[in-house]
């Protein structure tokens, strides 16, 4: 205990350099926490919202456009796909279900998506209030949504036409709001769910001239994708293959397709984590500069507690112990600033929880963080420590 207290007083006895050291070490280690965060979180988030999808049936074009759009929805759909051609794909033996999405509309930049009864169950969503659609132009709302936009059971809209806000409105087609979803950290949350009748209403509504068309019209619809569960893993050897070979859809494998963006993150990722590395390199020569010169400064003070009867071991301890403590507290520092930054991405991107959960969580991926700042500081005073140590007591008397 005298050996804790004796340290972090030396260590304080120079509060600019101290505080220095602990802000550059600490700065590095935010830096590491904030891509464990990141990383974490966004890969959390892609297991959870593609849990239970084998492989989503779309309009030909970019596989990841695909995903981005129909399950993430974070991008514009390639396409749509006829209606008759997904129903098709509830007949091969190889399919357990099929669950169509249709989007081409929003509200304030909150997408409207048509589904089955489904698509909730798919993420095992529950009620918070009122119950789920049962006509066309009702409509459910996620959590973010209903939370963001104040609207509440009974309420009415108009959606708008495209996928961003600013499209022309659909004014004589009215949404009725009949349930709110309980949050539950998914994709939903920020979604406007409704009947796939009610996509078809609109827009047939909106371009149809007389009945004749929209009897025409009913026999073309379609569909923006499908998404799609085996009955048993092995459909992923030949059910992508057909569907790319003998029809005009193409099928994406969600779990390759996250990877292969993963592997795009991680090349951003590496410049990040050689930055972090950077810093503590510096850092950790920083603490090794203060640690070396602490060490010639008292030259008095160790030579007093070794006529005292302090042995060589207790001396070096003392410097090795004001290096844990710096580290330490650097640690809390960066796991502070990481977890800050993390929730000041989220702000600035408008990033909901569906998306990047924040500062509350801790993976077990950040021991890392304060293992890697005691390493740091440990290292930078291993040699002041075994000067320390060697160091003879005439010796500092006569350099005294």
């Amino acid at each position: 205990m005298k050996t804790l207290s004796l340290s972090w007083r030396y260590l304080w006895a120079r509060p600019l350099a101290a505080a220095l050291n602990v802000l550059l070490l600490g700065l590095g280690l935010a830096s590491i926490t904030f891509l464990l965060l990141v990383a974490h979180q966004v890969e959390r988030a892609f297991d959870r919202d593609l849990a239970g999808i084998d492989v989503v049936v779309g309009a030909k074009g970019s596989p990841m456009q695909l995903i981005l759009s129909g399950v993430l929805h974070l991008d514009v759909p390639p396409g749509n796909v006829p209606l008759a051609a997904v129903q098709a794909l509830q007949k091969n033996p190889l399919v357990a279900e099929v669950i169509p999405i249709s989007l081409g509309d929003n509200f304030r930049a909150y997408r409207i998506v048509g589904s089955s009864s489904a698509y909730p169950a798919l993420y095992q969503a529950a009620l918070a209030q009122g119950r789920m659609w049962r006509a066309p132009m009702e409509v459910v709302l996620g959590a973010t949504v209903a939370r963001t936009l104040g609207l509440r059971l009974g309420d009415t809209f108009v959606g708008s036409h495209g996928l961003g806000a600013g499209g022309h409105a659909h004014g004589d087609n009215v949404y009725t709001v009949v349930g709110v979803l309980a949050a539950n950290a998914s994709v939903l949350d920020r979604l406007i769910l409704t009947d796939t009748a009610s996509v078809w209403k609109v827009h047939e509504d909106y371009t149809a001239v007389d009945a004749e068309d929209r009897k025409a019209m009913e026999a073309e619809r379609e569909v923006t994708l499908a998404l799609v569960r085996y009955k048993s893993p092995l459909a992923a050897l030949s059910f992508p293959r057909w569907v790319n070979t003998s029809t005009e859809m193409q099928a994406a494998a969600p779990a390759l397709e996250v990877s292969r963006l993963l592997h795009m993150l991680g090349l951003g990722t590496d410049v990040l984590r050689a930055f972090a590395g950077m810093l503590l390199l510096t850092a950790g020569l920083s603490v090794f500069i203060a640690l070396w010169n602490a060490v010639r400064e008292r030259r008095g003070d160790l030579a007093l507690l070794r006529m005292l009867g302090a042995p060589p071991a207790r001396i070096a301890a003392l410097l090795l112990t004001e290096a844990l403590w710096l580290g330490l507290m650097a640690a809390l520092l960066g796991l502070a600033l990481g977890q800050c930054f993390v929730l000041a991405l989220g702000w600035m991107l408008g990033l909901d929880q569906s998306l990047l959960l924040g500062g509350a969580l801790w993976p077990v991926a950040l021991l890392w963080v304060p293992a890697l700042a005691l390493g740091v500081s440990l290292a930078a005073a291993l040699l002041p420590a075994l000067g320390a140590y060697r160091s003879d007591v005439l010796q500092l008397l006569q350099s005294r």
